[in-house]
């Protein structure tokens, strides 16, 4: 299965997490590819399935959001009947961001089967079990 890891960064920690995670998608035996947002097109041609990342903005711990141009994207992204993960890099508190992008993923068609914070460019906790989880019926 193509699955296509879409993320927007401020400091690198995003991309550093989204790399992490490919490589887990590809020793399960999936096609990965990884994009930041202006690739992001490329990037969901073929894909079944799809992981977005955002970090997260804010005031410390109040307000916490996910980035504006993940945010714009989403508004049109084609998502339509995909399984898709989302995920938000964080220093202090992810407080919405997840579900804020969850919220706009499904608005945009998406599946959302995966929620995950991750502090540090790493793989979050649970994501290996998102993996595992595309290649059951229910996830395709």
């Amino acid at each position: 299965m193509r699955v296509a890891i879409i993320y927007d960064t401020h400091t690198g920690t995003t991309g550093g997490a989204a790399e992490k995670m490919a490589e887990v998608v590809r020793a399960a035996g999936h096609e990965c590819v990884v994009a930041n947002m202006s690739h992001a097109g490329q990037a969901l041609s073929g894909a079944k399935a799809v992981v977005l990342g955002a970090w997260t903005q804010g005031w410390f711990v109040l307000r916490q959001h996910p980035s504006e141009p993940m945010m714009r994207w989403l508004e049109d992204a084609p998502l339509a009947g995909k399984p898709v993960a989302v995920f938000a890099t964080y220093k202090l508190a992810v407080g919405g961001t997840l579900r804020h992008m969850a919220n706009a993923a499904e608005s945009a068609g998406g599946k959302v089967t995966g929620m995950y914070k991750v502090k540090g460019p790493k793989v979050p906790d649970g994501f290996e079990e998102w993996v595992k989880s595309l290649d059951s019926d229910s996830a395709v």
